[in-house]
């Protein structure tokens, strides 16, 4: 499997790649498989319904992370990086009150049938083999026949897994052959080293593999501006998050405060703006916003605030040209992913299987990388800063009250982005050199994720969010 930057950032719609982002895309896929049945051809005009049985971590909080309603749109077919909030409300508000889901439709072939979230069938205590993230589908002609049934994962970061598929294959990758590959640290500091080339350098020469510079320069800024819109949106609304906790948005407020305060965003004020843009990233994706999941959406506020901190205060970056803005943002995102390859190869980017080290974890990491390279950092200096990282998020555990993608979740964003900053300082302070690898975090990671009880992984079922009364 090579595993792009265009993998690991992707748009989506929140609150959660995992929960949300991963079952509507295993859902659409599902309904895809439907068209291209090798006996009976398109078969979606002759489902008279289709079942839904969800396992662990996607039964026990998929009503806080929009699970149950992610499936539905995406049986009809619409796609996660397309879909717009308003659709989403639209759609969801029109099934609520008819019940009626259109299979199918947005790929050209519509079905209406009958299906609600009640129908669902829930086994929050039945964790599968392959992943806790399970759910299976299956499709029935009017006289019961089965026409189709698949058991999808949703492994974290939007990345899905199908049973019918081999162990390490995943939806959104693909077999390209790339000049540079690499799976662990060591392998890419020996790229770097042998070639002479820069962590970006090396991630930027395997994209060319896949499409022409133009379009990789092109995605990425992309990516870049729907994380600026992603933030703008959060700072113009208002009233309580959704859900239970009735959670008050803070990004607004701030933000008007920090314009009084800072005016001409000086120094002194570089970690109230970098906690700002971290806030609103995730308060925009707990309202169900688009987002980009970097590399997760749990954590998507990480990496657009330390971005925002490369952009505003790193070398180059105070008036600085669009073209000079580009170059910044994309050696930051191209060293960011190439360090998300790892986690994604060695471990994991799932909370429901390695807790929020997997997510927050992982993406301080990432945005420690990317940062590092961006003020100067020679590809030793990447790594530790990667490293620093991650082994002070070793252990966190995902435990969001009411199953919601709020409490810890957005604060805990605010602080990684700073210990990310804090760690690439801290790396470009030596040479290089460090006692303990990446790579030996990494793995050291996916040990403790292995050993953390099932309570502490995004199940709702310890931690704060069984600790903490509900409001």
């Amino acid at each position: 499997m090579t595993i792009s930057v265009f993998d690991l950032f992707s748009v989506g719609v929140g609150p959660s790649s995992s929960h949300t982002v991963g079952p509507m895309r295993a859902a659409r896929r599902f309904v895809q498989e439907l068209l291209v049945q090798p006996e009976s051809g398109a078969v979606v005009e002759d489902v008279a319904a289709v079942q839904v049985e969800l396992f662990g971590s996607l039964s026990a909080t998929g009503a806080g992370h929009g699970t149950f309603t992610a499936i539905l749109l995406g049986l009809e077919g619409w796609a996660a990086e397309e879909i717009l909030p308003e659709q989403v409300d639209e759609r969801i508000a029109a099934m609520e009150a008819t019940g009626i889901v259109q299979l199918g439709a947005q790929l050209g072939h519509r079905n209406d049938i009958t299906l609600r979230v009640a129908d669902f069938i829930q086994r929050p205590l039945t964790h599968l083999e392959r992943h806790s993230n399970a759910m299976t589908l299956r499709a029935v002609d009017a006289q019961d026949k089965l026409l189709a049934e698949e058991t999808y994962y949703s492994v974290g970061g939007g990345f899905v897994v199908a049973d019918s598929q081999n162990s390490s294959t995943e939806l959104s990758a693909d077999d390209t052959q790339v000049p540079y590959p690499f799976r662990t640290s060591a392998e890419l500091m020996a790229h770097c080293r042998d070639a002479g080339l820069s962590v970006s350098e090396v991630m930027l020469a395997n994209e060319r593999a896949r499409r022409s510079e133009d379009e990789i320069l092109d995605g990425i800024w992309h990516l870049w501006e729907v994380m600026e819109d992603c933030k703008n949106s959060a700072l113009q609304r208002e009233g309580p998050l959704p859900g239970g906790l009735k959670v008050r948005r803070r990004a607004p407020d701030w933000h008007a405060k920090l314009w009084r305060e800072d005016p001409d965003r000086s120094y002194a004020y570089w970690q109230e703006w970098v906690n700002l843009v971290a806030l609103a990233v995730n308060e925009e994706n707990a309202s169900g916003g688009r987002v980009v999941t970097a590399p997760t959406n749990g954590a998507a506020g990480i990496i657009p605030a330390v971005g925002f901190y490369a952009t505003h205060y790193g070398p180059g970056s105070t008036f600085a040209k669009p073209e000079d803005k580009r170059r910044i943002v994309t050696t930051y995102l191209l060293t960011a992913a190439a360090i998300g390859v790892l986690y994604k190869e060695q471990a994991s980017i799932s909370g429901a299987e390695v807790g929020c080290q997997g997510e927050v974890g992982s993406a301080s990491s990432m945005a420690a990388a990317g940062l590092c390279e961006i003020l100067g950092g020679t590809p030793q200096q990447v790594e530790n800063a990667a490293e620093i990282a991650m082994e002070h998020n070793l252990g966190l555990t995902c435990d969001p009250i009411s199953g919601l993608v709020q409490v810890p979740c957005i604060e805990r964003n605010a602080i990684a982005a700073t210990k990310a900053i804090n760690a690439a300082r801290m790396a470009l302070m030596g040479d290089g050199e460090h006692r303990v690898t990446l790579d030996d975090v990494i793995n050291t990671m996916r040990e403790t994720g292995k050993d953390m009880s099932h309570k502490y992984k995004e199940t709702a079922l310890g931690g704060l969010a069984v600790n903490v009364v509900e409001c």
